[in-house]
């Protein structure tokens, strides 16, 4: 698994919150530009993200479906590309003083993604990452119910 960390001035709760709506998924995953449709039980496992990857015109359809939710902690992901394959995503949150630690893993687990040697696709991955958590930080600290701080 490829692993990027971020601690965010931000508090778990908050952080989760973003990840619990799945329909701000395309405001901070890299790539999705496009959400087309969120499960009514998000992020129940079982429950999907029906999205758009990729740049019009050439935009590929496809889901996100959730593995594993504990609420509050960690939240693991299939998601596919269309024929690049299928990853897993796991995030998993640590409160850490007044801000988190945001852990992400992700990898091919089917599809010709596995394909591409480890070395290769890592640092690719990890540059994506570190930009998706950066985002996912600045929506967790804009959250709106969150207490002001001085």
């Amino acid at each position: 698994m490829i692993e990027v960390r971020r601690r965010v001035h931000a508090r778990t709760e908050d952080v989760y919150a973003v990840l619990t709506d799945g329909w701000s998924y395309g405001l901070w995953v890299v790539g999705a530009v496009h959400i087309r449709r969120v499960s009514s039980d998000w992020p129940r496992a079982g429950a999907t993200i029906e999205r758009s990857v990729g740049a019009w015109p050439l935009m590929i359809e496809d889901r996100t479906v959730v593995e594993e939710n504990e609420p509050g902690r960690m939240l693991q992901l299939r998601a596919r590309a269309g024929p690049g394959g299928t990853a897993r995503v796991r995030l998993e949150l640590t409160p850490d003083g007044a801000g988190t630690t945001i852990r992400m893993t992700e990898d091919a687990v089917a599809g010709p993604g596995r394909l591409i040697p480890v070395p290769v696709r890592a640092p690719l991955l990890k540059l994506r990452n570190a930009e998706s958590l950066a985002r996912l930080a600045a929506l967790a600290r804009g959250r709106p119910d969150r207490p002001e701080r001085a």
